[in-house]
């Protein structure tokens, strides 16, 4: 979300954009209600709601919509009927709200839900469905909580946070992969020489310092994933003598069946609960037969993925058949 409202306030600052918003789904869909798509005069998108012909529709009407200023309302259907303007066979429908953005009135509430979403506090944007009604901020909690049937209120959360402790070759390709799935990327790792910006690009933060450092990070961040990839169990150790003093979304960690049980015994034996290494997946990742640091990557972003969206895990092949 956070990287969106970015880009959209880039491109607000060249010229007008046509904002594609989903309203409203029944059914099998590609993507949820509050899904965003924004598309510029010369045609150039960014973001989605589902792509293909759906999606070119909705670039096709946003032309009109960067002529007129007036707000259209675009169904796709993807039920597979043959006399549908759309083909697709997902089974459902979607709901898409065109509507001009432009000049410095845009941009200065671009400009406000990027400080809400970045400075982690409360609020939400409201988008009213009536013609001459535009979008704005709610900030109060009374407020956002308030919901109406003639506009669309999205809760703005800031971006969950990938906390990687080591800094090694999985985390050099788990950066960049978390980073595409909209993770912010804090590194850590006390050795300079690999905590760096030329291998952690991606990374917002770098703490190139003993493991204590991550405190700072633990006390302001309530939205945060933390993966433990380090050179070794008593990292492990460390790291995690200091987690279990707060709460975090996730906690997973790289290492054999060996290592995992090591690490258990001893927290075991310094009075840690079992509640506590519950919480704990170890060893980390979805089971994919991974091998490289880079399919390890691809494997634990896939498991973070599933518990930040409350996935099963299993083959979507699998599921359908069960069903």
């Amino acid at each position: 979300m956070l990287d969106f409202y970015q880009q959209l306030a880039a491109a607000l600052k060249q010229n007008a954009v046509v904002l594609a918003t989903v309203t409203n789904t029944k059914g099998s869909v590609p993507r949820e209600v509050g899904a965003k798509m924004f598309i510029s005069a010369d045609g150039k998108t960014y973001g989605t709601i589902g792509g293909g012909a759906g999606e070119a529709k909705v670039c096709q009407q946003a032309l009109q919509v960067l002529q007129t200023g007036e707000k259209q309302f675009v169904e796709i259907d993807l039920s597979g009927v043959p006399q549908r303007e759309t083909q697709g066979v997902c089974g459902g429908t979607m709901l898409v709200l065109l509507e001009l953005w432009k000049g410095s009135e845009s941009l200065n509430l671009v400009n406000q839900i990027i400080d809400t979403l970045t400075s982690g506090g409360m609020g939400a944007i409201a988008t009213p469905f009536t013609p001459n009604e535009k979008p704005y901020l709610l900030t109060e909690p009374y407020l956002i909580t308030s919901l109406k049937t003639t506009e669309l209120i999205e809760p703005l959360l800031p971006p969950p946070t990938l906390l990687i402790i080591g800094a090694g070759h999985i985390a050099v390709s788990l950066a960049q992969i978390a980073k595409i799935a909209g993770f912010q990327v804090i590194v850590q790792d006390d050795r300079p020489d690999f905590a760096t910006e030329e291998r952690f690009p991606e990374a917002s933060l770098l703490l190139a310092e003993p493991i204590t450092s991550i405190q700072k990070i633990l006390e302001k961040i309530s939205n945060l994933y933390v993966a433990l990839v380090t050179r070794g169990y008593l990292h492990d150790l460390a790291a995690l003598r200091t987690l279990c003093n707060y709460q975090v979304q996730y906690i997973g960690m790289v290492g054999s069946k060996k290592r995992v049980t090591t690490v258990y015994k001893t927290l075991q034996n310094e009075g840690f609960t079992t509640e506590f290494l519950h919480q704990i997946y170890a060893p980390i990742g979805l089971d994919i037969g991974a091998l490289t640091p880079e399919e390890i990557a691809v494997s634990i972003c896939a498991e973070l993925i599933k518990v930040r969206r409350g996935g099963s895990g299993i083959s979507l092949s699998e599921k359908i058949s069960r069903e």
